[in-house]
């Protein structure tokens, strides 16, 4: 059996009056794909955020690779190997590909304040490196051919591609993917399932939030449903979308609709 590489115990947060988040329990084993699935609303994204230190929970916690994580700052915990994308992706337009991939290497020597000028070889191997590595996951998703063109010219999946591929830079244990087929039209969408299948055989980690629950029961090992902030169902992705309280929570019936 898989060791468990995220752990999520009682995490609660709340807006205001609202539970954005509820009594959420749930765990990753490595080398697996999970999914989360959940109505709009169902406080998914809000998870994620909490998940990498973008906002931190009223109570509960988070361990991550056996260490707790509540309360580190989203670059602590994007160090140590926990790496999430955006619904929306943030490429920096005005840059080439290339130049917004080797932005996504961490701990580059060359921005140490003196390096350039008294380890200026090291740091030129060490540039021609994160080039090459960024060459090569470009290859692996099929858009080294536009590693000089601006990012801005991507095309809104080739964006979401290219963060995905950004974020490999970084060396992840563990890939948090909030949406990564939204706006991905049919064709790329089944080419990304194929590049998200490889990675987990390499050994990567990935826990996916989508609305296109087809691609989410091609790719997950396990599925969570999120309602309301709370853990609706989770287990066998067949057995849980099955469940009658998961499809009440889709289309909004239940005891109480009309025949």
């Amino acid at each position: 059996m898989a060791n468990e590489i995220l752990r999520i115990e009682g995490v609660r947060k709340g807006f205001g009056g609202l539970k954005a988040v509820d009594n959420c329990s749930l765990s990753v084993p490595e080398r697996t794909i999970v999914g989360l699935i959940g109505p709009n609303g169902a406080g998914k994204s809000t998870l994620f955020d909490l998940i990498s230190g973008f906002i931190k929970p009223d109570a509960g916690n988070i361990i991550f690779s056996g260490k707790e994580i509540v309360g580190l700052p989203a670059y602590r915990i994007a160090g140590m190997g926990l790496i999430r994308t955006f619904q929306i992706p943030r490429a920096l337009m005005r840059m080439t590909v290339l130049e917004n991939m080797m932005l996504g290497s961490q701990n580059q020597l060359g921005e140490m304040i003196l390096a350039p000028i008294i380890r200026h070889g090291r740091v030129k191997a060490e540039e021609r490196a994160i080039e090459k590595k960024a060459e090569d996951i470009l290859k692996f998703f099929d858009l080294l051919r536009m590693r000089d063109e601006y990012a801005g010219s991507m095309s809104g999946g080739q964006k979401k591609m290219l963060e995905m591929a950004r974020a490999l830079m970084a060396n992840p244990r563990l890939l948090l993917l909030d949406e990564p087929f939204a706006g991905v039209n049919p064709a790329l969408s089944e080419r990304l399932i194929e590049k998200i299948k490889l990675l987990r055989k390499s050994g990567l980690t990935i826990m996916i939030i989508e609305h296109a629950i087809p691609y989410v029961l091609a790719l997950s090992d396990e599925l969570y449903v999120l309602n309301k902030g709370a853990i609706l169902a989770s287990g066998q992705p067949d057995k849980v979308i099955s469940d009658s309280r998961v499809f009440e929570a889709y289309l909004g019936v239940g005891s109480d609709a009309q025949p």
